[in-house]
């Protein structure tokens, strides 16, 4: 009767192999593929809400050395570049940091003359149209509504956002966009920090191509609240609705 060799046990170089290809892999795909982020604000409302689970394609625009984690000076530059639609919603990393990074919707494109006034959004002189869908009373418990509106770019690409009434930033100067860089905004546009304020008073100004990650395509999961260190509020405050939705 022959007998059955005893597996030989894996040696210790055989499993740091495996977890090292595991973590190459990982970071292939993390850096050509796909990157998940988390929503931390009410900057980008109503389409994107904070809690939402986002994940980002990385190939839409090309690769620069921000696609990259901890943003190495290894090059300059995009490989592979591809430009942004005008109305992508994309993040990339704050112009004065390398460690921060923002979710906007591209407005302004090189070239591009970009100013609001009176809070509508001119594009090259002419006005965006803007539909009024009334007040969002689901959004705000309180009775402190914004207004929906529903945004129709040059393309026939539409998306809604929020106007809470008169603000500073509603009355902009004109902002020309040079070539290689491009005009954010936020969909809640009266709570956002973005291209209409210069970097010196906490905005983003006009972004670096170089500082793209990549574009934003559906929300994952999203929960209201939720810790990781409560595993329970993972049921209780999850918002089912919002799962696997598409970003307009």
């Amino acid at each position: 009767m022959s007998e059955k060799k005893a597996k030989k046990p894996e040696s210790l170089g055989d499993n740091l192999k495996a977890i090292g290809w595991a973590v190459g892999l990982f970071l292939i795909a993390r850096i050509l593929i796909f990157q998940p982020f988390t929503i931390p604000s009410q900057s980008m409302e109503p389409g994107l809400t904070p809690g939402d689970y986002i994940i980002v394609t990385k190939w839409d625009y090309g690769f620069s050395r921000h696609s990259i984690p901890f943003s190495p000076p290894l090059f300059k530059g995009r490989i592979l570049e591809s430009n942004p639609e005008r109305g992508d919603v994309i993040v990339f990393k704050v112009p004065t940091d390398r460690n921060r990074d923002y979710i906007k919707r591209v407005i302004g494109l090189p070239g591009d003359r970009v100013q609001v006034k009176n809070g509508v959004v001119q594009l090259n002189g002419v006005p965006i149209p803007a539909a009024d869908l009334g007040l969002d009373k689901g959004s705000d418990p309180f009775g402190l509504a914004p207004k929906m509106l529903r945004e129709t770019l040059p393309s026939g690409r539409t998306y809604r956002t929020y106007d809470q009434g008169y603000q500073m930033a509603d009355d902009t100067e004109v902002f020309v966009v040079p070539e290689g860089h491009y005009f954010f905004m936020g969909d809640n546009r009266d709570n956002s920090l973005d291209s209409r304020f210069a970097t010196e008073r906490g905005g983003v100004g006009l972004v670096p191509a170089e500082r793209l990650i990549g574009k934003a395509r559906f929300i994952m999961l999203s929960w209201d609240g939720a810790s990781i260190f409560k595993p329970w509020t993972w049921f209780m405050n999850a918002k089912p609705d919002r799962f696997f939705k598409g970003i307009q």
